[in-house]
């Protein structure tokens, strides 16, 4: 007899750096992991491609409408598989929407200041994504 496992959900994160190098962190407003700081992102929608809703999540979550690139990684937290892709800002102004409590540009102390969701952190570092400043 087999165990039933849960239907994956993908998701995208998006990875984003501003001029001086700070990464852009949202605090997330819900569960999981409400409280705790990530990458913005969410759920793809059925018939989206990641391209889409990344533009969308990440418009939603910080008012900021960006451009994907390449793939940075791919990790599984429980039954989120979460796609996270490297962006570049082309319009808006950073502000906390939608699932987000807040959202805020960090450097490497901000970063190790903050609360973050499990693995965020050393995912990234292996990745070479954390601030570069």
């Amino acid at each position: 007899m087999s165990a039933i496992r849960p239907v994956p959900v993908r998701c995208v994160g998006g990875i984003l750096h501003d001029q001086a190098g700070r990464l852009l962190l949202v605090q997330r407003a819900n569960e999981p992991g409400r409280g705790l700081w990530s990458i913005p992102g969410g759920r793809v929608e059925p018939g989206e491609t990641d391209s889409e809703a990344l533009v969308r999540e990440m418009r939603e979550e910080t008012g900021l409408v960006v451009r994907p690139g390449e793939l940075a990684g791919h990790v599984i937290r429980g039954r989120y598989e979460i796609y996270d892709y490297v962006c570049e800002i082309e319009s808006g102004e950073l502000v906390p929407g939608d699932d987000a409590a807040d959202a805020r540009w960090v450097d490497e102390a901000a970063l190790a200041a903050l609360a973050l969701t499990d693995g965020l952190a050393d995912t990234l570092r292996g990745w070479e994504m954390l601030p570069r400043c």
